[in-house]
């Protein structure tokens, strides 16, 4: 639904910062075209049904593509070699394929003539057959949300289990969503982004979050679809596609109906040095992956501020909300399935800051009227004085309100300072039911003068966002990372973890899953 302008932005002002981000965003969108990954890779894989994992505990797909990547690399696809490989009758299934490719027992190589040809068809079907169930876990959802229905209003309250402990997730869960939380976001174990695998499993020792693994995303599934129909309302349950197995983790995601995925254009980038070029051609797949699924993919902004000032560096979060824009609407992600990120980050004592919120946040809802918007709430000025965090969540949740946000995640008084207990997560819900049902309607009446403050603040970020993007298309988006222009942070396209998993496509490039995610991708245009 089209959120009604609050500010009349300068039209003109608009269309450029969306050709400048365009024009900053093709030349990587050309590489992600032209390379692939192990990620992707292990993602085919995992979409033509391989699961499972050894007894040290990695996933066969990685043994399956380190494998074919030893012998004759990844720049032709895994699909084909594996494929060809399959087709013999001593290994009957790509699960005994890869005990045996572990093992060293196979010979990989590129097939060629009638041997391509089989190999490529079985490797469609296969592949197909993952899509199909993606398919019919997004036909699921449709079906529950029609049978129970949505929450009844926007913003939809967002709220972060995080035991570590799946099966302490899952009580934690219910009882949020029966405490008024219509989105669930287990957050992932610490360091998770940087393992180049996806455990396998349920999972009971997490850090500071709960591994996210595809066992443990169809358990809180299916809790939470049991929740959904004692409650009336559909629950959405989040996660985390980053890091080094984010196409691997889109694919789960969607294989076990998650509804939203984090999945920022840079955030592995600048706050896990995950090398630059290894995460767009990761991002592109995922995302191609997210809007099979119809997964409502969340961009992390809102991390930006907890590095750079949010007054200073505000125009750095609006050009990575268009990039993130861009890149979403390239991979074939509709508006609605896009929930920009944004913050209530600045710090309180600085005069004016709500009116400067309000100017942030009203840019961002009328660049982007047509998108799910996610406002994440302070945390890098918490001080540890709960009332005072308390009473800063409350103009946080006031801001939501009067702006038309559509995602507001809960903050916490304790944020920052310890895990929240229960019963401060009841403080906080009890702190946004307060000002959704006084003011659920203000932003109706909502209307900031065209010369006033808000909308002074609000252009002159737009027009800096402008002048930064048109050094961006001059440098190039990557060089720009590398500069610390974004969350004062210096990434080399050459640097960072999992450069080495990068290839170039060859002429003979065949990956079934994404021939099918591009032909969607071409007949959406």
């Amino acid at each position: 639904m089209t959120a009604r302008p609050l500010l009349r932005l300068d039209p003109d002002l608009v269309e450029r910062a969306r050709r400048l981000a365009g024009r900053a965003g093709r030349p990587v969108v050309d590489m992600a075209r032209t390379h692939t990954t192990v990620s992707v890779e292990r993602a085919t894989l995992r979409l033509a049904g391989l699961t499972g994992a050894d007894a040290d505990g990695i996933p066969w797909v990685n043994r399956l593509v380190d494998a074919v990547a030893d012998q004759v690399g990844i720049g032709h696809g895994v699909a084909g070699p594996v494929f060809a490989a399959l087709a013999g009758a001593e290994h009957p299934d790509l699960l005994r394929l890869a005990h045996a490719a572990a093992a060293g027992g196979v010979k990989f190589e590129p097939p060629t003539g009638p041997t391509a040809a089989a190999a490529r068809e079985t490797a469609r079907a296969a592949v197909a057959g993952g899509i199909e169930r993606i398919d019919a876990q997004r036909r699921a959802r449709t079906e529950l949300v029609d049978r129970v229905g949505d929450p009844p209003q926007r913003p939809w309250i967002y709220l972060i289990v995080a035991t570590g402990d799946i099966y302490e997730d899952i009580p934690q869960a219910q009882a949020a969503a029966k405490a008024g939380a219509d989105i669930i976001a287990v957050i992932r174990s610490t360091g998770q982004s940087l393992l180049d695998y996806v455990p396998e499993g349920a999972t009971r020792e997490g850090f500071a979050g709960t591994y996210a693994t595809g066992e443990n995303f169809r358990l809180m599934r299916a809790a939470l679809d049991e929740t959904s129909r004692e409650i009336g309302r559909y629950v959405r349950l989040c996660n985390y596609a980053s890091g080094l197995c984010m196409p691997e983790i889109a694919a789960l995601a969607g294989l076990n109906r998650l509804d939203m995925m984090l999945n920022d254009c840079m955030y592995g980038i600048l706050f896990r040095d995950i090398n630059p070029v290894r995460t767009f051609i990761d991002q592109r797949f995922s995302r191609q992956v997210h809007a099979r699924a119809g997964i409502i993919i969340n961009t992390g902004e809102d991390n930006y501020l907890t590095t750079a000032d949010a007054v200073e560096a505000a125009h750095t979060v609006t050009v990575s909300q268009l990039l993130n824009e861009y890149f979403a609407h390239e991979a074939g992600l509709p508006d609605r399935l896009l929930g920009l990120g944004h913050a209530f980050e600045i710090d309180p004592d600085v005069p004016e800051s709500f009116r400067l919120e309000l100017a942030h946040a009203l840019l961002a809802r009328g660049l982007f009227p047509d998108v799910p918007l996610k406002w994440m709430p302070p945390t890098r000025h918490m001080s540890g004085d709960v009332f005072r965090g308390n009473l800063l969540d409350g103009f946080f949740n006031l801001a939501g309100v009067m702006t038309g946000q559509s995602i507001l995640l809960v903050g916490m008084m304790t944020e920052a300072v310890v895990t929240p207990w229960l019963s401060d997560r009841d403080i906080a819900l009890q702190n946004v039911r307060y000002v959704l049902n006084a003011c659920s309607g203000l932003v109706e009446d909502f209307r900031p003068p065209a010369d006033g403050f808000i909308a002074d603040r609000a252009d002159r970020v737009l027009r800096e966002a402008v002048d930064l993007l048109e050094r961006i298309v001059d440098d190039g988006l990557l060089g720009a990372i590398a500069d610390g222009t974004f969350g004062i942070m210096k990434r080399p396209a050459d640097g960072g973890r999992g450069l080495e998993g990068v290839a170039e496509r060859a002429e003979d490039y065949f990956n079934p899953a994404a021939e099918i995610l591009d032909a969607e991708r071409e007949a959406a245009r």
